[in-house]
């Protein structure tokens, strides 16, 4: 989630390095999986996007929030019982756009799934989570940002009719490393599903 990302996952100014310290900072998204997934964050890698590697591929539910480590245990409960009062849905991925000028980001857009992501959104971030946005919520995949904008132009070219379809069935907690990385740390199925977590 990002700082200069409208969406999401990634490293940026003031964000914690979850180092121990007190706070850590959190993300909240649904992952694209494989082979979806895998073929967009190689294309970012291609593309030399220097997040390609520490981001796995998601939609946003929650930007990069800083909170007390000590909290972490309730904003899981929380994030538990919104999962457990939405339902699998499908998600269809479909075309490129950009948020240039506002922001040197091209994505893929979501055909089906905008309302499920937007209802999730509002569940994600209320409660120990509400938090103001720098954008309004715009549920999506990036394939590029932080490169030149020629760059850019070409991987809004190449996505120009990118078609993917999957299933959601749960969101994932995820935290921000010391090396800068984001990992899954807690996959929360809808429904109340059990989807275990990540050591």
């Amino acid at each position: 989630m990002a700082s200069g990302d409208v969406d999401g996952i990634t490293s940026g100014d003031g964000i914690t390095s979850g180092d121990g310290g007190s706070t850590v900072t959190i993300g909240v998204s649904l992952a694209v999986p494989d082979p979806y997934g895998a073929r967009i964050q190689d294309a970012r890698a291609r593309y030399g996007d220097p997040l390609a590697r520490t981001v796995p591929t998601h939609v946003t539910l929650l930007p990069p929030t800083e909170v007390p480590r000590e909290r972490l245990g309730a904003i899981e409960l929380q994030l538990s019982a919104a999962a457990a009062r939405h339902r699998s849905f499908r998600v269809s991925l479909h075309g490129s756009d950009s948020f240039r000028p506002v922001s040197p980001v091209v994505y893929v857009r979501l055909g089906a799934g905008v309302r499920e992501c937007r209802m999730l959104e509002a569940s994600v971030r209320s409660g120990l989570l509400a938090r103001e946005l720098a954008f309004p919520y715009h549920p999506h995949v990036t394939v590029a940002q932080a490169v030149d904008e020629s760059v850019l132009d070409r991987a809004q070219w190449d996505f120009r009719d990118y078609r993917a379809e999957f299933q959601v069935s749960g969101f994932c907690l995820y935290l921000f490393g010391a090396d800068q990385v984001w990992r899954p740390e807690l996959h929360l199925g809808f429904g109340g599903a059990d989807m275990g977590t990540d050591s």
